[in-house]
């Protein structure tokens, strides 16, 4: 079982996550994804990245679908933060959840490290495939309700 801290951030923090995470992946960043994870080898296939990425984008690069699938992120479909506690010194990741029309539920979990202004930035992508266990409003803090209102 994967060791982590979570946490919800505020609005604002998880839009200036997404602003710094769109900055990053619009100036160069390196996208690292892990296709194989060992955690998968008792998975049902259905549930892993490789999968997932190839039943969503079969006929485009894994790196260059994921990149602008990253871009395309929103608070709404943030889930939590969470720290590492394998790295600690790494920065947390953020979780999300995006639903693919006639797909299915894709559980998102990434890190992004802005090395500097001038540096080489990495997004790096822990997670991409289809989650296990349906999304339900409540896993979403910053999700409109009908109303307006922010869940």
């Amino acid at each position: 079982m994967e060791q982590t801290k979570a946490r919800i951030e505020s609005a604002l923090e998880v839009q200036a996550y997404l602003q710094d995470l769109k900055y990053a992946l619009e100036h160069g960043a390196t996208v690292t994804f892990q296709m194989e994870r060992r955690v998968d080898q008792n998975r049902d296939v259905r549930y892993t990245n490789k999968y997932t990425v190839a039943d969503l984008f079969p006929d485009e690069d894994p790196v260059t679908a994921l990149k602008r699938e990253l871009q395309k992120l929103t608070i709404e479909e943030y889930m939590q933060t969470v720290k590492d506690l394998h790295f600690p010194n790494r920065s947390e990741m953020r979780e999300f959840g995006k639903v693919y029309d006639g797909k299915g539920d894709v559980y998102i979990k990434i890190r992004v490290e802005l090395l500097s202004q001038y540096g080489n930035h990495t997004t790096f992508v822990m997670s991409f495939h289809y989650a296990e266990i349906p999304f339900a409003p409540e896993m979403f803090p910053h999700r409109k309700r009908r109303g307006g209102d922010s869940i």
